[in-house]
Parts: structure tokens; C-alpha cells; sequence
């Protein structure tokens, strides 16, 4: 399937190209008759002849344009009309009419009408068309990108015990039941419970949250997780189609198939505006063949209409804008996957926030250091002990807590580290410059029979500010403690304000435990929370907020836990520091990471498709006022034929109408945010 639409884009690709060349020839041939001269001095005769313009259109019309007409034919079988009726129909009858004055041009002479041409009239309508669709199949290529990455996670081989030795397998070959040994720095190969050893685990692909997670003996483990640290042995419970990793796939795989095509204004009034017009351009022939007797000037009218009426302007009326609108998105660091996404996200009326790594920044912080032994250690020291043992962990909270301790530090010198162990789920221990020093959780120390009593009035102060407590023991006294949070990006609150502000209802959306989740809902201004909610189960939220609220909803996340309901929704948003997977699966990127994207990418969509309903106004205005003219309403009274010729100028007029109010939107600024309360 990706490569017949790759095919299919490489082969548009070459005939827009074949097209656009081609045209622009037909354009410079035809420049002395649109100018009203005989010729000009730089061209010479035989390349402004008929001729030379026939040869030149016909690869266009029959090669270039060749779906136009097939596509024409099959909706005429179905008894149906569409753009494709109006592109064939002008455009072929515009060609035969030319060919036909090419072959006999004394007729028209002999009949005293003008021996006018109009290849450029087709060559132009086939390739602007062209380009239309080319967008459009670009834009449909990327539907299957975030499958093909989540699947490039799981790792092709596992090392599967053996009669206890080690053997690499291909993943396909494990069966639930192996035993599987998996070493530091390697990605799980399928779904387990471990059997011997611990260490930490990454599981953001499941959890979405940065932190790893301690596994021993007894834990369960997902396929594709990476294990940050110790060695272990695990025992498959789930392989292929049964594991966490292939059911996000599919997740994703039903939630992309299952989106409905939204159907283009222009598409909808093409339906009628087709069989009209063709019935207009009939009648004005038979009216005038029966007024006139004269089946050339009865022609002619029916030419008009049909050129006048050709679907440029029509065509150009929806592309242009969203070309427009695309381009100045991505000035403004907005990357619309689609035509799609840049029309639906204007009609949005929910937006569901993940939490980490969209409201937050996703890179944990200290933000509190408490001492609580007031004539123990100087806090430099005690920095300074805590840094050194910290220095030898891969947690991201050490990480935090190293990275601050070296902010205070005058001297950056680290005192030595001995027996220095990690301690799964609970924090690590050694000696340091020959004092035992621990650093983890109030609950560790408990469980060591270590007195914590002074520390739950700063643990709940901390935990109901949303950060996660990392004490620090030495020689078996709670000496100070740290608060580790993931703070909010600083434009969060305002751009939940400017949400709220545009008329939309926010969501947030998060795996964390509850009191966590609403903690930080509260700082942005978020009242609706919706907590502890596993990865599987986002996607099947999503799908709850659009069968219960009124409006489109979207969908706004980084993480690859975030892919399924990214999918989902009706517009899936990934900021771009997250994962290429939640990035694949969206409909819009934000490449900066900043909420702040979310509302300026509804307003220009909003200012996109009012420009769009402009451009279809300015469009069907034209042939309104255009059609009644080509048929020949005012002939009788002044006698003015309105030329094919002059109803291509009118049409291509009525495109340059367009294109200069599509080109309004590179005025697009985003409205500042409103300044945040706090």
C-alpha cells in the first residue's frame, strides 16, 4: 500500500512538473494574440503559431490531465457530478473547439467570427488543478508514518536462556514461557514478569513520565522499554499480537482508519453547480442556433460558458489559503500535517492537555532543598556528600538533585564514593568521605527504622505541590531533604487562559496519581482533571469526551503513550520536543514545544478558512456574474460577443482575485497571550 502511494505521488510529481514546463511555453506562444498583435520581434513566427500550441497542450490534456477525464466518466456512470466533470468538460471542449479552428480556421473567417485559440486556457486550468492534488496525495503519504516508528521499537532479536546459555533469537522465535536475559541499555524485546536480578526501567512509552521505574522480582515489564541500569532475567507472558506494544499499534492503526474526511464547501456545491452550468451551456446553444441558424456563433456561446464557468477560481479557492496558511504556520513554528488538520482545527470545542512534557517541561528540577537538623552538617557539605553519591546514579531525580547541588557548590570538587549500592524503588547508599550517606524516599527510611517524624509536614507541603521528596540520611540521621517536581513551561497558564479565552472547554488529561494532577491543573487554571488513566485506555477517553461533548475535541501530548489518542481525536497535536512516534501520529506539530502553538494555531486556522469561504464567494460570484454574459445575455441589446478568449482572461482574472486575497493571510499574527494571573 505505501509504495503504490508513493508511485502514486512520484508520478503526480513528474506530470505537474511535465505540466507547469509545458504551460508556461503555451503561455509565452500565445502572448502576441492575447496582447492583440500579429507578433513580436523576439518570438518567431512558426513558435506563436496554432500549431506550436497544439503540440504543446496536447501531452497536458491527454497525459497530464488523463485522470481529470477518467475520473469524469466514472462519476457519469454513477450518474453523478464532480470536479473532475467540470475540469473534463471545460478543458475538452475548450481543446476541441481550439482543434477544430486550428484545422479550419476559414470557417470562422468566412462567417466573419474570430479564429481564436485557447490552449493556454487549458494548460493553465490542468496544471493549477495538478498542483491542487499534488498537495493533497503529499499530504496523504504520511497516514502510516507512526505505525512503521511504533513498530521500529520493538528490537528484531531477544537473548533467550537455553539450558541456561544465552542465545540471540529473532523476536519471533520467543514463545510465552522463555526465560529472557536483558542487560543494561537494551530495549526489551517483549512483555514479561522479572524472575532474577532489578534494576530501572524507562517505561515512558507506557507511562509517558521520564522517570524510570524500579523492577525486582515479581514486576512486570513491557516490550520496547529500555532498562536504564542492572542486569535481569524476566519470563515471557506476552509475544506478537498479545503485547502492550502491538496493541498501541493498533490502537493507532483503528483510530487512523476510522477518521472521517471532512468534505470540502467547494465539493459540496460542485454537485449542482456541475449540471447547471453544462445545461446552461446547452441551452445558450440551442437558443442561439435557433435565433441565429448559425451552429459556429451557437458554439461559441457554449464555449464561453463552459470556459467562463471552468473551475479555476473554484479550484484555487480552498488550496491557495491552505498554502497560505501552511507556509505562514510554519513561520510561526505550526506544522499542519494536512489540508485536513488546517480546516478542522478552527470548529474545535475541547482541548484534552496531556500533562508531563506539555503543560510541563519534562526535565525534573529540584525545587526545594529543607535542611532538618539544625546543628548537623553545613548545607555545603551536605550538598556536596549527596552530589558525589547522587553522581554515581542514572535516576533522573539524581540527576536533578547532582545538577543543583553543583549550582551551590563553590568548589566542584567531589568527595570519593565506596560501596556505593542502588536500592530498587527505595534510593542509594555508600560511604562518602567515610560517613554512610543514603538518599531516597521517606518510606525507605521508615522501613530502616529511622525517625521520620519531622519529615510529613514537609512531605505533604511537597507532595501537595506536586513534587516527588528525596531525603538525605548520614550516620543514620535525616539531615535535609529535597523536593524534585517537573515545573510548568512558563506559558502554560497563559495558554490555557487564551484556550478558555477562544471558547474552549480544557481538558487535562494524566497517568498521575490524582492530588498530583490536580495540583498542577490548579496552577494553569484547568478546572476539568481526568487522572490515573493508563495509556490504553487515552485513546478510549478521547473517543468519550467526542461522543459526550459538542464539537470537535484534540488531542495535545508528546509521549508515545500519547500516539493512540493522538490518533484519535480530531485533531492530534505533538509538541515537537517529544517523541517522533506522538509526532508521526498527530495532525499538527508544534516545533517549538510551546503550548502558546495550541491557540495560535486554531486562530489561524479560523483566519484560513475565512479566507477560504472568501475565496469560494469571490469564485462563485464570478461565474454568477460571468455565465449570464458568456450565454449571451446582452448580445441582443450591444451586440458584444463575449469570446471564449475573453472568458479565459475573465476566469484567469478571477484566479488572480483569489490568489491576492489568499495571500492576505501572510499578515497572519497570532494574538499575545493574555497575561498570567499568577
Amino acid at each position: 500500500m505505501e509504495r503504490e502511494l508513493a508511485r502514486e505521488r512520484t508520478l503526480l510529481r513528474r506530470k505537474v512538473s511535465v505540466a507547469a514546463v509545458l504551460t508556461v511555453l503555451v503561455m509565452l506562444s500565445s502572448l502576441p494574440h492575447m496582447l492583440g498583435l500579429h507578433s513580436l520581434a523576439f518570438l518567431p513566427l512558426w513558435f506563436t503559431s496554432p500549431w506550436t500550441q497544439l503540440i504543446l497542450t496536447t501531452p497536458v490534456l491527454f497525459w497530464c490531465g488523463r485522470d481529470f477525464f477518467t475520473g469524469a466518466v466514472s462519476a457519469f456512470r454513477q450518474h453523478s457530478a464532480d470536479m473532475n466533470t467540470l475540469v473534463a468538460a471545460g478543458t475538452g471542449i475548450a481543446y476541441l473547439t481550439s482543434l477544430f479552428t486550428t484545422l479550419f480556421p476559414q470557417v470562422l473567417i468566412a462567417e466573419g467570427l474570430p479564429a481564436d485559440v485557447y490552449y493556454e486556457t487549458v494548460a493553465v486550468i490542468l496544471t493549477l488543478v495538478l498542483l491542487g492534488r499534488l498537495l493533497e496525495a503529499r499530504a496523504r503519504g504520511q497516514t502510516s508514518e507512526a505505525i512503521r516508528r511504533l513498530l521500529q521499537l520493538q528490537p528484531p532479536t531477544a537473548r533467550v536462556l537455553r539450558e541456561g546459555q544465552p542465545v540471540e533469537v529473532p523476536v519471533s522465535m520467543v514463545v510465552v514461557g522463555d526465560l529472557v536475559q536483558v542487560r543494561p541499555g537494551e530495549k526489551l524485546p517483549v512483555d514479561g514478569v522479572v524472575e532474577e536480578g532489578s534494576s530501572w526501567v524507562e517505561e515512558s512509552m507506557l507511562t509517558g513520565e521520564p522517570t524510570p521505574v524500579a523492577k525486582a522480582a515479581g514486576d512486570a515489564v513491557i516490550g520496547a522499554s529500555m532498562n536504564r541500569s542492572g542486569s535481569f532475567t524476566f519470563r515471557v507472558s506476552r509475544v506478537g499480537s498479545g503485547t502492550v506494544l502491538a496493541q498501541i499499534v493498533e490502537l493507532v492503526r483503528q483510530a487512523q482508519s476510522s477518521r472521517t474526511q471532512v468534505q470540502r464547501l467547494a465539493d459540496q456545491v460542485v454537485g449542482w453547480f456541475v449540471p447547471v452550468v453544462i445545461a446552461l451551456a446547452i441551452a445558450a446553444f440551442v437558443i442561439w442556433f435557433l435565433i441565429s441558424g448559425n451552429p459556429v456563433l451557437a458554439m461559441l456561446f457554449l464555449v464561453s460558458v463552459l470556459v467562463i464557468a471552468c473551475p479555476c477560481a473554484l479550484g484555487l479557492a480552498t488550496p491557495t489559503s491552505i498554502m497560505v496558511a501552511s507556509g505562514k504556520g510554519a513561520e510561526n513554528g505550526l506544522i499542519f500535517r494536512s489540508a485536513e488538520a488546517l480546516e478542522t482545527a478552527g470548529k474545535l470545542r475541547t482541548i484534552v492537555l496531556d500533562k508531563t512534557g506539555t503543560l510541563t517541561r519534562g526535565q525534573p528540577e529540584v525545587t526545594d532543598f529543607e535542611r532538618l537538623n539544625g546543628g548537623g552538617l553545613p548545607a555545603s557539605t551536605l550538598l556536596a556528600l549527596t552530589a558525589s553519591l547522587e553522581s554515581r546514579s542514572e535516576h533522573p531525580l539524581a540527576e536533578a538533585i547532582v545538577t543543583y547541588a553543583r549550582s551551590q557548590l563553590k568548589d566542584g570538587s567531589m568527595p570519593a564514593v565506596e560501596g556505593f549500592e542502588a536500592v530498587a524503588g527505595r534510593g542509594v547508599q555508600g560511604v562518602v568521605a567515610g560517613q554512610q550517606v543514603r538518599v531516597g524516599t521517606p518510606r525507605w527510611f521508615a522501613e530502616l527504622g529511622i525517625d521520620t517524624a519531622a519529615l510529613k509536614p514537609l512531605v505533604e507541603r511537597l507532595e501537595a505541590a506536586a513534587c516527588s521528596v528525596a531525603a538525605v540520611v548520614v550516620d543514620g540521621r535525616i539531615e535535609a531533604c529535597f523536593g524534585v517536581a517537573d515545573p510548568l513551561k512558563t506559558s502554560s497558564e497563559a495558554a490555557v487562559a487564551a484556550l478558555r479565552r477562544l471558547g474552549l472547554q480544557v481538558v487535562m488529561l494524566s497517568g498521575d496519581a490524582r492530588r498530583t494532577a490536580e495540583v498542577v491543573a490548579a496552577q494553569v487554571g484547568i478546572e476539568r482533571v481526568i487522572a490515573e488513566v493508563r495509556p490504553a485506555d487515552k485513546a478510549s477517553v478521547v473517543q468519550e469526551l467526542q461522543q459526550k461533548m459538542e464539537g470537535l475535541v484534540a488531542m495535545v501530548g508528546d509521549g508515545i503513550n500519547d500516539a493512540p489518542a493522538l490518533a484519535q481525536a480530531d485533531v492530534g497535536i505533538a509538541m515537537g520536543t517529544g517523541t517522533d512516534v506522538a509526532i508521526a501520529a498527530s495532525d499538527i506539530t508544534l516545533i517549538s514545544g510551546n503550548l502558546a502553538g495550541v491557540p495560535a494555531a486554531i486562530e489561524l486556522s479560523r483566519a484560513a478558512m475565512a479566507n477560504v469561504r472568501q475565496n469560494l464567494f469571490f469564485a462563485f460570484a464570478y461565474n454568477v456574474a460571468g455565465i449570464p454574459i458568456a450565454a449571451g445575455l446582452l448580445f441582443p441589446l450591444t451586440g458584444w460577443l463575449l469570446s471564449p478568449m475573453i472568458a479565459g482572461a475573465a476566469m484567469a482574472f478571477s484566479s488572480v482575485s483569489v490568489v491576492s486575497n489568499a495571500l492576505r493571510l501572510r499578515n497572519f499574527r497570532p494574538t499575545p497571550l493574555p497575561v498570567a494571573a499568577s
